[in-house]
């Protein structure tokens, strides 16, 4: 769905509920940020039935539906966060693995250092 599509549904819904909450949104920002517009769907869904009007969910619906473009590549470049935050760790473990060992060893006794690594 087109950009002003999205802009367009936003601020349908925005005008909903400034009309029927009280509530202030930017509509810009809803039709662009996928966490934003999630939840301004929540609340439009909670309080379509908080106040009976089923208008807001209509169009909270209509929202989600066109954002699920938006929706899915949040959830990937998530997903490559998480793999890219895994990957590091990983390093930083493998990297401070020798210096684990190395005071492991320290610690040990000293009849049992000379069998630690000694065994081939």
């Amino acid at each position: 769905m087109s950009q002003s599509e999205k802009l367009a549904i936003a601020a349908h819904l925005h005008v909903l509920l400034r009309r029927k909450t009280g509530r202030v949104t930017d509509t810009e920002w809803m039709a662009s940020n996928g966490a934003y517009a999630r939840e301004v769907i929540r609340f439009a869904r909670e309080r379509a039935q908080q106040d009976q009007a089923p208008e807001l969910a209509d169009w909270a619906d209509k929202l989600e539906a066109c954002m699920q473009d938006v929706f899915a590549a949040e959830a990937r470049r998530t997903a490559r966060e998480v793999a890219a935050a895994a990957a590091s760790a990983a390093a930083r473990t493998a990297e401070r693995t020798p210096a684990v060992v190395a005071e492991a060893l320290a610690s040990l006794h000293p009849q049992a250092r000379r069998y630690v690594g000694g065994i081939r």
